[in-house]
């Protein structure tokens, strides 16, 4: 490829928009152009980097025996209502009517659309276990798009869909998928992903993971483990729950004049506030009663987690919606409300505290000495609670610590929610019938290539790993107008076309610093600097970006050369996979 052809331009200013530096070279270094909030055009080069995520891929998934297929971006509504979740998911899912007055959707995954596949195509035991995947455009209608590539509306995804006869099946293929996964990021330049415990959200299931590159400017949180393994989102993560046991006081209710929030009542009562009971109210569970959640008062309510336990989004009620069940804003307690009109979560530290603060459901009153297991009888307790920075492992000894991180790949174990509301069934060899288990495997195409920038880079631009860069070699030839230069410089760029070595050829006789810069923003591996200077030495000048290796090697040793190194990239991307 020539530059004086290459579609699109560069620029050296940095996008005011741009927050990130991934989102920045990918603006800059002309591999993007936003259309609309969350929606991008793909120039040449992030399509080169595309397709060689790609077909990493999809030879990852097609060693563990996929098989590619194709599924419409356009969806009819009926699909969704089988699973249910046409009326769950909020506005995220693009919803509208063509002319025929049809109800369609933009599919933001496709497991509805894999189900209805594979159960006109399987019927029994011995067509099972099954992997079908794609590499298809989806859209959610994403309420905070950010970070160029990294949040979008519009993307492209390979997701693959399993279906098996038994869980262990599922069990075993899902462990093989992981393993599949961690080639993947090792082969794109990754292999510092972690892989994390996480919630499984609107698509449902038994258990899910996410494959988060940890970064500061992640979007993620990630409760990490500074001893053992344990990784997990915040949406999921828990850590050992610090006891505070103490001989059941006698329950006082005591004069707290304008003293509402956790502060001013642990100031006012000469009490640490991890003392104290907080309750947080939402508007409704997915039965319409109110969600009162209790937990101590130094920590916080994990939204996500309520959200499992109630089957819905959380949303906070208002003043109107609490008082309406008894309670009193400010002074509230799940204590005295009628509690088959109400939904109480409890977090389990609750249980674990004694005499506590809490509220009397009266204006300007507090009780003290509150015991769960007195006072508020018969309530099961779970688990509410935002994992603070610090908090004790629950695995080991350990503190975990928060991370930032960005949400490359994720894993579902869905088990038979798709199957069984769809009705996809099987027959065994004694001829009964069985939902099939399946599991989810997903990696956002565009989100990779962002996240290998933000693990590559330097001031200057990108350094794209060998196996995913846009081309393995760029040629600056200066002052292309001296025929001498001109004339090794196509010379060269034969021959290492003719070599089959993916060549970006600067030919636009710019100055050096022009084409330097240029370089730097394409982040081409290796980098081949041909001058008067350098001919009349019999040399090339090279630099290897990756390494910031600079040198010099003979004419006719040039392709040689680039094909080494070309090897010991790719090789160095394997060498340390070990799985």
């Amino acid at each position: 490829m020539r530059m004086s052809q290459l579609v699109g331009n560069r620029y050296k200013e940095q996008p005011v928009e741009a927050t990130l530096p991934s989102h920045a070279f990918l603006l800059r270094g002309g591999y993007v152009r936003q259309v609309a909030n969350g929606i991008y055009s793909l120039l040449p080069p992030a399509m080169r980097v595309a397709r060689k995520i790609e077909g990493i891929l999809r030879s990852e998934m097609n060693r563990l025996g996929g098989q590619e297929v194709l599924m419409p971006v356009v969806l009819p509504r009926e699909l969704w209502e089988e699973s249910g979740r046409y009326q769950t998911v909020g506005l995220e899912l693009a919803r509208f009517t063509d002319r025929t007055g049809h109800a369609m959707l933009l599919g933001m995954t496709h497991e509805e659309s894999a189900v209805a596949l594979a159960r006109n195509e399987i019927s029994s035991y011995s067509q099972l276990p099954l992997m079908i995947y794609q590499i298809q455009t989806k859209f959610r209608d994403e309420p905070r798009s950010r970070g160029g590539l990294i949040r979008v509306r519009e993307f492209t995804m390979k997701d693959a869909y399993s279906f098996h006869a038994s869980i262990e099946d599922l069990h075993r293929f899902y462990r093989q998928c992981c393993m599949a996964y961690k080639r993947i990021f090792f082969r794109v330049g990754l292999p510092q992903i972690e892989m994390v415990e996480s919630d499984t959200g609107i698509m449902g299931g038994l258990k899910a993971h996410e494959f988060t590159l940890l970064t500061d400017v992640g979007e993620d949180t990630i409760a990490v483990c500074d001893t053992c393994s344990y990784r997990a989102n915040m949406e999921v993560a828990t850590g050992r729950v610090e006891a505070f046991p103490e001989d059941a006081l006698p329950l006082e209710k005591v004069h707290t004049p304008g003293k509402k929030t956790i502060e001013e009542v642990a100031e006012f009562l000469r009490v640490p506030p991890r003392k104290t009971a907080k309750v947080v109210f939402y508007d409704s569970d997915h039965a319409g009663r109110l969600v009162v959640a209790l937990i101590r008062g130094d920590l916080d309510v994990n939204d996500s987690k309520v959200a499992t336990l109630i089957q819905k989004w959380p949303v906070p009620a208002d003043e109107a919606r609490i008082v309406s069940a008894g309670a009193v804003p400010g002074y509230a307690s799940p204590m005295g409300l009628d509690r088959d009109k109400i939904n109480v979560l409890v977090d389990e530290t609750i249980a674990q505290s004694g005499n506590l603060v809490c509220g009397a459901n009266e204006p300007d009153y507090h009780c003290v000495n509150f015991n769960l297991a007195r006072d508020l009888p018969g309530i099961e307790t779970c688990d509410i609670r935002r994992v603070p920075d610090g908090a004790a492992c629950a695995l080991c000894s350990g503190t975990l610590n928060l991370r930032r991180g960005i949400e490359v790949g994720n894993t579902f174990q869905l088990g038979v929610k798709y199957t069984a509301s769809m009705g996809m069934t099987f027959t065994d060899a004694q001829g009964k019938s069985h939902h099939p288990v399946m599991g989810s495997y997903g990696i956002g195409v565009g989100r990779l290539i962002s996240s290998i920038i933000e693990a590559h880079h330097d001031q200057y631009g990108p350094k794209w790993p060998m196996s995913v860069a846009p081309w393995q070699v760029h040629i600056n030839a200066l002052k292309l107008d001296n025929p001498d230069v001109r004339e090794h410089a196509e010379r060269l760029y034969q021959r290492l076309a003719v070599a089959n070595i993916e060549v970006l050829y600067d030919d636009r006789n710019a100055s050096p610093g022009v084409q330097f810069a240029d370089a730097d923003l394409l982040g081409i591996p290796v980098r081949l600097i041909v001058s008067q200077r350098n001919i009349a030495a019999g040399q090339i000048e090279y630099k290897r970006r990756s390494t910031g290796e600079t040198g010099v090697v003979p004419l006719e040793d040039t392709v040689g050369s680039v094909i080494n190194w070309i090897g010991q990239e790719l090789e160095s991307l394997n060498a340390d996979m070990g799985i």
